[in-house]
């Protein structure tokens, strides 16, 4: 059978608040959720900090399971704190995110290819909770790259609304 996915939500940022702050605060730049997102393939989500970062960037997208933000909250007690913190672009359900490294797949009729875990760092100690990178450690999240341009839609009403997720081999 193939997987159901939903997108819970969507988020972008338009600049930077840990990327080349090592040493330093982070950085003020806020993350919207918005309803949508075009995925431009090869470039990533426009709007977004890493939209026509160096070519081939493993980040194009990334993605973060709602299962995995709510067993984090639930574990450590938070209850203050949106997905959002994490800083991840698509917050899905239903989706074993760290099988789709390696793997070609596509949402709601775009294609992606899984390129690596989406690794936490002490950052998430300061966004989330102190104990947060540990506590990711292999849930992460998914760094993936865009193969196909088109748009991704939230579904965050809970409607009946979801999407297949196809999987492929890489080439």
């Amino acid at each position: 059978m193939t997987p159901q996915i939903r997108i819970a939500h969507i988020y972008i940022s338009p600049g930077h608040n840990y990327v080349g702050h090592h040493r330093q605060p982070p950085g003020t730049h806020e993350i919207l959720e918005v309803p949508q997102a075009e995925c431009l393939a090869g470039r990533g989500l426009r709007g977004d900090r890493f939209f026509d970062h160096p070519e081939n960037h493993k980040g194009q997208i990334t993605f973060f399971a709602m299962e995995v933000y709510e067993a984090l909250r639930d574990e450590l007690g938070v209850t203050d704190k949106s997905p959002a913190v994490f800083r991840r672009n698509v917050v899905t359900t239903c989706a074993a995110l760290p099988e789709l490294v390696g793997r070609r797949f596509s949402i709601q009729g775009v294609e992606f290819e899984g390129v690596e875990e989406c690794r936490p760092c002490y950052w998430m100690n300061l966004a989330f909770h102190p104990e947060a990178e540990t506590k990711l450690d292999g849930r992460g999240g998914l760094r993936a790259r865009i193969l196909t341009s088109g748009v991704l839609h939230a579904d965050a009403s809970g409607s009946a609304s979801t999407s297949v997720l196809r999987l492929q081999e890489s080439p």
